[in-house]
Formats: C-alpha cells, structure tokens, sequence
C-alpha cells in the first residue's frame, strides 16, 4: 500500500514538472511569434498588451504602448498564432491516438491518407461552389470527417491480414491511398479555373488570411476530440499491453478502437478543413514526447496537444518570416523537418528488427 502511495505520488510530480514545462513553453512561443513579423514588437510590450486584456487587469496595467502596436498584434497576428496552436494541437492529439490505438509508432492522420480523404471532401465542395450550402461553416469540416472516416475505414481494411494489421502493411496501404486521393485533388486542380488557387491550398497547407472565424470553427471540434481521449487515454495504456490481455483485463477492446479512431480522424478533419494538409505533426511530436515522457496516455495525450500547438507555431512562424515579403506553404515547412525525421523511424525500426532476427 505504501509503495502504491509513492508510486502515485511520483507520478503526480512527474505529471505537474512536465505540464508546467509544456505550458511555460507554449506562453513563451507565443510571446515570441507575436513579435516576430515585418514589423517587430517588443516582446515585454506585447506581454503587457496580453495582460492588460485579461479582465480585472487593467487598472493595474495601464495602456501606455503605440495603439497601433495593439492592432497589428490583436488584429493581424493574434488570429493566426491562435489558429496554429489550435491545428497544431488537433493534429499531435490526432497522432498520439492513432499511434496508441494502432501500437505502431508511424502512424497518424497522414501517413494513413486520413488527411488526404478530409482534404478531398474538401475540394469537392469547393470545386463545386457548396463550402456553405448545407450548414454553413460547419459544412466543409463535416464533410472532411466523412471523408476521412471512408479513407481510414478503406486504409485498415486493405492493411487487414488474417485478422491482424502488420505495421508494414498498414503504411504501405496509407501511402498508396494518399498517393491516389492526392491525384483526386490534382485533378480537380486541372480542372478548376476560379477556384484552382483555394484547391492548391488544401495540398500545400497554409494559415494565411485567417481569422478568429476559423479558430471558432476548429475549438469545439478539438475540446471534443481532447476529453473523449483524456477519458480513453487509461484504455490506450490497456492497449499497448496487447489486445489479448487488455480484454482479459475487462476491456471492450474493439468498442474501444473505433471511438478512439473516430475521435481522432474528427479533430484531424476540423484541422484539415481550415489549414489545408499539414504533415508529419502526429507523426513527429508524439513520437519524441515518448522518448521524453514515457508511454503513459494520460500524460502523452495531453503533452502531444500541448507539444503539436507548439511545432506548428513555430513551423507557421518560419513559414510567414524566413523569405518575407513571399510566404511558404506551411505543408512544405513540417514536412522538411517531418521527413527526414519519418526516414530516420523507417531506419531505426529496420536495425531494430534485423538485431533481434
């Protein structure tokens, strides 16, 4: 009983050092993003501008900064930092759950095509002029989920051998859909006259000229993905002992898979529906937060969010500064760093393998 307490006690101050640390990075990068741009703002003035919005404030904070300072902060970089922390975050949770229900640390919603199928429902709509004709800003991101459930249901039945989804099978099966979903979206791109450069955008990625609207659009998809998995986050510990002995432990392990598959691809189509295909964000954070913290699901579910939200920040920071006045598709940043990353996995897990044959 005493080494239980311990235990738990351990686990708690572990817990709290890495969500502190997560946090004060996070507040750190955005301090640090909202002051980086072609026009620079001090990082302690913008820290007094955040402080003095928060109610009650700001009577001990008074307002002695350009106002202009104020708007290009508030107005033009406020919306954009906050949209990539949001589809940064989506995204990392997205990979941690595909990659703790799977037990296959290669897999998230990109390399399983997940984000290709989202993105083709994506533009078909826009193709065909009905991003808001059934349910207004809720159409695309609905649609993009129906899409990417097809895509993930097709992807794991093509993987399928046996009963048993080999890891080699499942990304091979993930990268042949994208390839072919990838060619729809080509497609529809050759084809388009008015709404070729909107379509072009869902295959690149970008955050440019979004505003509080789209955040809007993707926060309630993301707070429902974040508490059904925090509340299957014991499961997914359950399952990385084998689906063998985590139903011999009582649970309903296929009930299980398909909430957390689900829950996963539904934030993952929220975030493809407004930034368009980012890659390798599930891929990468999850995985390095694993060899950080450990495999422990109640905390790598919500450090993946926390680890996603900051990636993807900074990923959009370089995308926006690095050839200024000309911006690079934020797809094209992560995936610099994401695929020598994903090559490095590939060879790892290859050694691995020929070590213990």
């Amino acid at each position: 009983m005493k080494t239980r307490v311990i235990q738990q006690k351990n686990t708690w101050g572990k817990t709290l050092a890495v969500g502190t640390t997560g946090i004060g990075l996070l507040l750190l990068s955005i301090v640090l993003c909202l002051a980086i741009g072609s026009v620079y703002l001090p990082a302690g003035e913008i820290t007094l501008i955040l402080l003095n919005k928060i109610p009650g404030l700001q009577s001990f904070i008074p307002a002695t900064w350009d106002p202009t300072s104020e708007q290009i902060m508030l107005q033009v970089r406020m919306p954009r930092v906050m949209l990539a922390m949001l589809v940064g975050a989506s995204l990392g949770l997205a990979g941690a759950a595909f990659q703790g229900v799977l037990r296959n640390p290669l897999a998230d919603a990109f390399t399983l095509g997940v984000s290709s199928g989202a993105s083709v429902g994506a533009a078909l709509l826009i193709y065909f002029g009905l991003q808001y004709a059934l349910l207004g800003q809720w159409t695309i991101p609905i649609v993009a989920f129906m899409t990417g459930v097809i895509t993930l249901v097709f992807v794991l039945q093509m993987a399928k051998e046996n009963g048993k989804i080999p890891i080699e099978t499942l990304i091979l099966s993930g990268v042949v859909v994208q390839a072919f979903l990838g060619s729809i979206v080509s497609l529809l791109v050759a084809l388009s006259n008015q709404a070729v450069n909107e379509i072009l955008f869902w295959t690149m990625g970008s955050l440019a000229f979004r505003g509080w609207e789209y955040s809007g659009v993707v926060l309630p998809y993301f707070l429902v993905s974040l508490l059904l998995l925090l509340a299957y986050s014991r499961a997914l510990n359950m399952l990385a002992l084998g689906e063998r002995q985590a139903a011999h432990m009582g649970l309903h392990v296929e009930r299980t898979k398909w909430i957390v598959l689900l829950a996963a691809t539904f934030v993952t189509a929220a975030a493809v529906s407004v930034s368009g295909v980012i890659g390798f964000v599930g891929l990468v954070v999850p995985h390095l937060l694993r060899l950080l913290i450990g495999s422990d699901y109640r905390l790598l579910i919500p450090m993946s969010a926390v680890g996603g939200a900051i990636y993807v920040l900074w990923a959009d920071t370089i995308a926006r500064t690095i050839l200024s006045p000309t911006e690079i598709p934020l797809g094209v940043v992560t995936a610099f760093i994401g695929a020598p990353f994903f090559a490095f996995l590939l060879i790892r897990r290859k050694k691995q393998r020929g070590a213990v044959s």
